[in-house]
């Protein structure tokens, strides 16, 4: 190594060839004061052969870390509570959508068909009187087992979104907390997201509509669910979603970076909301 290098600025020093974990904990937290010609000074040290080994082992290493980064990023505690809120909507959107094929189905067999996942449930407790009902009975039964599933991924989501995302659970409640997480594309995403956005997220659509002049721009995403913006009333409710949109910006960076509980979001956003609604139409 040249006198011109400080001691620790190569990634490879100290890193033993095949050490990839070794090489993975450099690469993240090695740094160096200005640049220097690396592969050069790998040959030169002996850690390569050549300039092309060096590289070739630059990659091995690279390749390592992001991958090491991705496993321990899916294993994270809000990516669990992504995959299970999206498995929850996914898991009642095919039983609703299987219900419907039930009913139709059912109506052709049966008299005073019903409709919806409740009569699926029905139907999946008949009694079979030969091979198409059979057929018929067995679906239902997959539909009343997608429904249930979808509702214990609910209870699931309701259990552990609290735990990832104390204070957004507080405020949104535990189902839209997971849905804002899910659609940013994890915890750490929606706390760096601003607060227009968060109100927004779920009307992609719409929002890339009015961008290019179809429509008008949307006051809110799927924050409209919640009380304080579903049961306020219409020429008030984009002031109402700004207002919770606001607050739940500033509890997810408060989940994110400390996890520390502040009471004095609720506190601050049932205020504003009383104001809101109070406004003369």
């Amino acid at each position: 190594m040249s006198e011109d290098t400080p001691a620790g600025a190569c990634w490879f020093e100290g890193v033993s060839r095949g050490d990839l974990d070794g090489a993975r904990e450099a690469i993240e937290t090695g740094s160096a004061e200005s640049p220097a010609d690396w592969p050069a000074l790998a040959v030169e040290t002996g850690f390569a052969a050549d300039e092309d080994e060096y590289y070739a082992l630059l990659r091995e290493a690279t390749t390592a870390a992001a991958r090491e980064a991705v496993r321990e990023r899916e294993s994270a505690d809000d990516r669990q509570l992504v995959h299970a809120v999206r498995a929850m909507d996914d898991a009642e959107r095919v039983a609703n959508e299987l219900a419907e094929r039930v009913a139709e189905w059912a109506g052709s067999r049966f008299e005073d068909a019903g409709t919806g996942v409740e009569y699926a449930r029905e139907v999946a407790e008949a009694d079979p009187a030969g091979p198409t009902d059979e057929r018929l009975v067995a679906l239902a039964a997959r539909v009343a087992d997608l429904a249930d599933e979808s509702e214990a991924l609910r209870g699931y989501v309701e259990r552990t979104a609290p735990e990832v995302a104390p204070n957004l659970s507080t405020l949104a409640g535990p189902v839209l907390a997971a849905r804002l997480i899910a659609l940013a594309g994890g915890l750490g995403a929606l706390a760096k997201k601003p607060s227009g956005t968060v109100q927004v997220l779920g009307a992609e659509d719409a929002l890339f509509a009015h961008l290019r002049g179809r429509g008008p721009s949307p006051k809110h995403g799927v924050i409209y669910v919640h009380e304080y913006v579903k049961g306020t009333r219409p020429d008030q409710r984009g002031s109402a979603a700004r207002a919770l949109a606001g607050k739940l910006s500033i509890a997810a960076r408060v989940d994110y970076y400390s996890g520390d509980p502040k009471p004095e979001l609720a506190a601050e956003l049932d205020a504003r909301i009383e104001r809101i609604r109070g406004r003369e139409a």
